[in-house]
Formats: structure tokens, C-alpha cells, sequence
């Protein structure tokens, strides 16, 4: 039995990317104060956000009966997804 073959472009890291988290917090904002966990969700929201705006996208696609996501499909996903996240 051969082991699959997956496509670098397919591989997930296990690990966020906490160093780079941090520091981006540090300097995009220096006064704040963060615990230790405050990282991690931030990378959680991010990649939820990532999420939503995918589902919502192919569901404007799907509208539009287009097969194939496009960019004004993810700019009305990205109205939409923001709207609900305010509110």
C-alpha cells in the first residue's frame, strides 16, 4: 500500500502562527496589554471569518449561476458577512 501524494499547496499546518501573531499585534498596536491566550483568538476569528466569507461567496456564485467564484461575488459576501458580524 503506497502512501498518497499530497500537493504542498494542500498541506495544513497543525500549529497557528502565534510569533507572527504577536508581533503583528505589537506593532499594529504597542499600547495594548494582551494575556497569552489572546493569540489564539485572534487566529480562531480569522480563520472563522475565512469561513463564512467562503460559504457566502459560493452562495453568491450559486445565485449568479456562475460555477466559478469571482471576485465581485466575494466583495457582496464580504458586505454581507461584515454586516452580520457587527450586529
Amino acid at each position: 500500500m503506497t502512501p498518497a501524494v499530497v500537493p504542498a499547496a494542500r498541506v495544513l499546518k497543525r500549529k497557528a502562527p502565534r510569533g507572527f501573531l504577536k508581533n503583528f499585534i505589537k506593532r499594529r498596536k504597542p499600547q495594548l496589554h494582551l494575556k497569552s491566550g489572546v493569540d489564539l483568538w485572534v487566529h480562531l476569528n480569522c480563520l472563522l471569518f475565512l469561513h463564512r466569507l467562503a460559504e457566502e461567496s459560493r452562495m453568491q456564485a450559486f445565485q449568479n449561476k456562475s460555477r466559478i467564484i469571482k471576485d465581485k461575488h466575494i466583495l457582496a459576501a464580504a458586505k454581507v458577512v461584515l454586516k452580520k458580524s457587527r450586529g
